[in-house]
């Protein structure tokens, strides 16, 4: 089958690795344009568009599929379907129906729960045991169209979205080939989704993660786990900012205020609105990832010192 890759971060690479490697002809490629990145903020493709150059593809980036061209182009390549993960742009209803089996979205949880732009995040967040990946056919709404295959996967209790995420789209791969084989054959079925049972997961803010200390140890963990690595999750430290890898709840019980610290030889601990948080790792604003213990020692906190406080006003003056 003749097939349009419509895709943009390192999560599409898997299914577009598994479609070079198919039976199936990839014979274009969308994707955003190339975004300023890393610490010089020079001009790079996104990996989906490396990818594809590498493998001889036509690339094309148009900022919105409404651009003059982008139609006609698409109707030449004679299509038997596009297939489309974490693309970032959305499709036009004219569009639509130009492949002949359409466009197929690859998404990143059990449809109807979690339709929009974090499903994994959103899915941690909540505190879920099972998510999964669903294939189905783009129609106008928000992540609406049938389901022709689901699969779930199980969250682990120390699953960041970052690790989840990336097994999912590893598992969602042949997903999509087995998709593309019965559309082929004639034997796919897309079933409706019922939209009763929908959720939405939109899009996180910065402000999520900032961590909210008043909760008890389990939903401080699982918040850091959702906003890791995007978009991350901090705290704040005699007013400046502290990014936070993993954090543990501790079992045993402890006499700490939420946000106060408490620092050993081995360990830090902050307490919470219920039990306390071992951190993992952590970075002070413009440097890098340490251990916390190794911060500890270096910041060397009064006793008592508060996480997430904000600085007196005779602290913010001088700072």
């Amino acid at each position: 089958m003749r097939v349009l890759f419509a895709g943009t971060p390192e999560t599409a690479l898997p299914c577009l690795h598994a479609l070079l490697g198919s039976e199936h002809e990839v014979v274009g490629v969308l994707t955003r344009a190339d975004a300023r990145r890393g610490r010089g903020r020079s001009l790079r493709p996104s990996p989906v568009a490396s990818l594809a150059r590498q493998a001889g593809l036509e690339v094309r980036t148009p900022a919105t599929l409404r651009e003059p061209g982008v139609d006609d182009w698409l109707r030449s390549l004679d299509l038997g379907a596009a297939v489309v993960v974490a693309y970032g742009r959305l499709v036009p209803p004219a569009l639509l129906e130009v492949p002949a089996h359409g466009w197929l979205n690859l998404h990143f949880s059990l449809l109807p729960r979690w339709r929009g732009a974090a499903p994994v995040q959103r899915a941690v967040l909540a505190g879920e045991e099972t998510t999964g990946v669903s294939v189905f056919r783009l129609e106008e709404g928000l992540d609406t169209g049938p389901v022709y295959a689901r699969l779930p996967e199980p969250v682990g209790p120390r699953d960041t979205s970052g690790d989840l995420l990336e097994r999912l789209a590893a598992t969602g791969a042949p997903l999509v080939l087995d998709v593309l084989r019965s559309l082929e054959e004639g034997t796919a079925r897309a079933q409706p989704q019922d939209g009763s049972r929908a959720t939405l997961a939109p899009a996180l803010t910065a402000e999520e993660g900032r961590v909210r200390w008043a909760e008890e140890a389990s939903t401080v963990a699982r918040q850091v786990r959702g906003v890791t690595p995007a978009p991350g999750a901090y705290t704040t430290f005699q007013g400046r900012r502290l990014l936070l890898g993993s954090v543990v709840p501790v079992p045993q019980e402890t006499a700490l205020r939420p946000g106060q610290l408490r620092v050993s030889k081995h360990e830090v601990l902050v307490g919470t609105g219920v039990g306390a948080v071992r951190l993992g790792r952590v970075a002070p604003a413009g440097r890098s990832w340490m251990d916390a213990e190794a911060w500890a020692r270096g910041a060397r906190p009064p006793q008592g010192s508060l996480l997430g406080a904000e600085p007196r006003t005779e602290d913010k003056a001088v700072s």
